[in-house]
């Protein structure tokens, strides 16, 4: 429990710090959501009104009070464009995103653990330096590059995955392919390091001395060693999976989060914005913090030490 105590204490600040630093950034940038909901050719008085109304007019300390006793009352305002509860506009989406980032991490390990546990296998060799340089080629693709190009070929095409949107498995394919391509080449790189460090232990000497067979030393003996640096990378690029799906699901037509922030910024919703950009800071803290407790389990003098 004080191991799990000291790791929540310590998202406070770190949650704390993403609240403010979005209210500045939205609040600094040039733009009005006025302008945006009346239009330029608005009347004074109908635009000094809805100023008033939303509250837009209260000094800067002021507004930013409220929204921290809202988030503490679990508030986060209402939508200035849909004139709808932020937290509810936030849940509607939110099982096409979970949906988007489970087929893209889904395709990122499917590609990352067989190939970069063979090319730990084949250290040195040329299926080794084939396999990073596929790697490379995947950490080099960018989203909004690698989408269109998907699109073209399987949708356009070939003709066998439909184009954008949401529906059947059919439309999850091209998505989680551009979103968890990236990740697939940074976990590879990852996963063959892990396993030749751990290849080369002393205990997996000694149960090939023994005699035990080549895939129980890979996956038994050193899976435990290699599994904890792979997990801290797939802690920290959550949070790229989070920030890729804002294109990812922008290119699709996706009805995620992601796109729904996009379409936040564009209109200057702020309340919306900063509940987007909250939502996805504490889901991003909340997968390291399972990531550090999964290191708790799987490797006792974590807790022992932390």
């Amino acid at each position: 429990m004080p191991y799990l105590a000291r790791r929540l204490l310590l998202t406070v600040p770190v949650l704390l710090g993403v609240v403010t630093a979005v209210f500045l950034i939205l609040h600094l940038v040039p733009g009005d959501p006025i302008d945006v909901m009346l239009g330029e050719a608005a009347a004074p008085t109908d635009r000094a009104a809805l100023r008033t109304a939303l509250h837009l007019d209260d000094p800067l300390p002021v507004q930013y009070g409220r929204y921290l006793g809202g988030i503490c009352r679990g508030y986060l305002g209402e939508s200035i464009r849909d004139h709808r509860p932020v937290t509810a506009l936030i849940i509607e989406r939110l099982p096409a995103t979970l949906e988007l980032l489970a087929g893209g991490l889904a395709v990122a390990l499917i590609i990352a653990l067989p190939t970069g546990i063979i090319a730990a296998l084949r250290a040195g060799r040329p299926t080794d330096a084939a396999l990073r340089w596929l790697a490379v080629g995947g950490v080099a693709m960018p989203n909004f590059w690698l989408g269109p190009l998907l699109i073209l070929l399987f949708a356009i095409g070939l003709g066998w995955l439909p184009v954008s949107g949401r529906g059947g498995l059919s439309h999850l394919v091209l998505p989680s392919v551009t979103l968890g391509t990236g990740m697939a080449g940074i976990l590879m790189r990852m996963t063959r390091s892990g396993w030749l460090e751990a290849l080369g232990e002393d205990h997996v000497r000694t149960a090939r001395a023994k005699g035990v067979s080549e895939a129980a030393v890979v996956l038994k003996h050193t899976g435990r060693n290699a599994t904890l640096p792979l997990l801290t990378v797939i802690g920290l690029q959550t949070g790229a999976l989070l920030g890729g799906a804002v294109i990812t699901e922008t290119i699709f037509a996706w009805p995620g989060i992601g796109r729904l922030t996009l379409t936040a910024i564009q209109s200057r919703d702020y309340p919306l914005v900063q509940g987007c950009v909250l939502f996805i800071a504490a889901g991003y803290v909340l997968v390291n913090l399972v990531v550090d407790l999964l290191y708790g389990v799987i490797d006792p003098r974590v807790r022992v030490g932390a």
